[in-house]
């Protein structure tokens, strides 16, 4: 039996201004509207009616003209949003103020250099705190637990200098405010969420990492030892440990060394970031497992789907299935680096389908993630918007990526769900198995495709095996060591062009005119006949490559 979910508190608009609003964002028309409690950020599509849940923050991103801006404020409004994110700069003109306070939507500008990407990013960390705790959230040192903004905050205060938290990879976590008194190099950090390139691989190469996870003590960090402008202002940096295991660094960005006062604050409050991580972590897992199982039971159809898509919001909503794989061959001794990689595109991969469409669900169910996708607004061009969502998501994860997505039809209701996970799971399988010449399928796409793959697993289960014509050849290509079967293929994949099927071989013409006559007389087939061509074609395409027949062929 599936337990209720316990309600959660949610952050303040006020909140996310105190914390992101020095580097990431400048409030333009705000009024009185910073205690309005947030519920989730949605991207703004003009294309898309896209459901926005009560108190979001909505990224209008490319919306640039004034009257634009009115509409959307007034729009955004109508529908419960909190606030409305431009890029900057924007100028607060009275048409601005009056439409920001006339919608009750606060209006705020996304500061040069920052990327939208990255500003969804932070907004989630800061909406997502409280997603493990409970009603009245658990503190450590006390503070709510997993709250890194408002610790990072405090050994600012405690150290009296602007810090970040990363993680082993560099990656920015939180930060503190204050961070418009350190320099230019902290300011791109945090604008790119993790350390520049150039500045971690001077770090790397000065041995100043390798110290820094070996020792107990801060590292000191000289500025004049790196050639950069940007960095101004020297650092010290302590790793954050739980154990022998380093989760992750707080960098301070400092005038001079740290007396010896602030030095024990530091490695003090580094006990207590350890905790907050260790509890952020544990509490990731069990909302992924518990979200994998929801979205599993979703899936499968039973009787237990309908409680759990009621869980995960979807009742009632169109959805289509998405199925996302890793493409290439999986190294067995590298199964952890494999896990990880696919927890990793699933991570990102929920993260892109929420800014669609923030009741979108996503789950590592095996070796698959599974997104579910609402579809509101009708069976339209339901099919044409999921592709654009899946080949945006593999356009800015890149090829480092390396996945494939296929994409179900469009499920009504809950009992819809499982038949656009099995659409999903065939377009997937095609695409996987043709080695990731194309990305991005959907089940009608590659229906014939995915009908050949099933009818060779029958094949395969029955131990079917070549018989006529593809047989002899297949026997007289085994004791000649001869291409007849591959001239076959060629030819038949040609459809007779004889230019193109010697291509494909790499042969002259001639040389396959004689090989094509050779294989109608080894394999007793009659070329001109529509029936035989298709038995052979079915044959080649179902069975194994290597396929073999018992008795061999006749050798004219």
């Amino acid at each position: 039996m599936l337990t209720p979910v316990p309600s959660k508190p949610h952050t303040s608009l006020g909140r996310v201004l105190e914390d992101l609003g020095d580097v990431l964002l400048e409030p333009v028309a705000v009024g009185r509207t910073t205690r309005k409690q947030l519920g989730g950020v949605v991207i703004h599509d003009p294309h898309d009616e896209s459901d926005i849940p009560g108190g979001a923050v909505v990224l209008g991103v490319g919306v640039r003209d004034q009257d634009e801006v009115v509409r959307l404020l007034h729009d955004v409004g109508a529908r419960g949003a909190a606030a409305l994110v431009v890029r900057s700069p924007v100028t607060p003109a009275p048409e601005l103020r009056r439409a920001a306070e006339s919608s009750g939507v606060a209006l705020l500008g996304l500061a040069r250099g920052a990327s939208w990407a990255q500003l969804a990013a932070m907004l989630r960390t800061l909406l997502a705190e409280e997603d493990v705790g409970e009603v009245s959230p658990q503190t450590l040192g006390g503070m709510p637990s997993g709250d890194l903004f408002a610790l990072a905050n405090a050994i600012a205060a405690l150290i009296d200098a602007p810090v970040t938290i990363e993680d082993r990879n560099n990656r920015i976590l939180a930060f503190s405010g204050r961070q418009d008194e350190a320099d230019p190099s902290r300011v791109e950090t945090i604008l790119g969420r993790q350390v520049p390139e150039r500045f971690a691989r001077g770090l790397e190469q000065d041995g100043v990492f390798e110290k820094l996870y070996r020792d107990q003590a801060p590292v000191y960090v000289d500025p004049q030892r790196y050639d950069d402008s940007a960095i101004a202002l020297p650092r010290v940096a302590l790793a954050v440990r739980a154990g022998d295991e380093v989760l992750g660094s707080i960098w301070a960005a400092v005038r001079e060394p740290l007396s010896g006062e602030r030095t024990q604050a530091l490695i003090d409050a580094a006990k207590l970031v350890a905790l907050h991580l260790l509890r952020l972590r544990a509490g990731a897992d069990v909302e992924r497992r518990l979200r994998a199982d929801l979205v599993s039971t979703a899936l499968e159809g039973g009787s237990g789907a309908p409680e759990a898509i009621a869980r995960l919001g979807l009742l009632g909503q169109p959805s289509i299935v998405l199925a996302m794989g890793l493409l290439g061959t999986p190294d067995p001794e590298d199964d952890l680096r494999l896990v990880a990689d696919r927890q990793r595109v699933a991570d990102a991969l929920a993260m892109h389908l929420s800014a669609v469409q923030p009741r979108s669900a996503v789950a590592l169910v095996g070796d698959v993630a599974y997104g579910i996708l609402p579809m509101p607004g009708g069976q339209a061009d339901c099919q044409e918007r999921s592709v654009r969502v899946a080949s945006t998501f593999l356009e800015r994860t890149g090829r480092r990526a390396a996945a494939a997505i296929g994409i179900g039809p469009l499920a009504l209701d809950a009992s819809g769900l499982h038949a656009s996970r099995d659409g999903a799971d065939r377009a997937l399988r095609v695409l996987l198995t043709n080695g990731g010449a194309k990305r991005v399928a959907t089940a009608e796409d590659v229906h014939v495709d995915a009908l050949m793959l099933e009818l060779a697993d029958l094949a395969a289960a029955r131990g079917d095996v070549a018989t006529g014509p593809v047989a002899r050849l297949l026997a007289y290509d085994a004791q000649h060591q001869s291409q007849l079967v591959h001239t076959l293929r060629c030819w038949l994949d040609a459809f007779g062009d004889i230019g193109a099927a010697s291509a494909s071989a790499y042969v002259h013409p001639n040389t396959f005119r004689y090989r094509l006559r050779r294989l109608a007389e080894v394999g007793e087939i009659d070329l001109d006949d529509a029936g035989e061509r298709f038995a052979a074609m079915l044959q080649l395409r179902l069975l194994p490559r290597d396929a073999r027949t018992g008795p061999p062929g006749t050798e004219d």
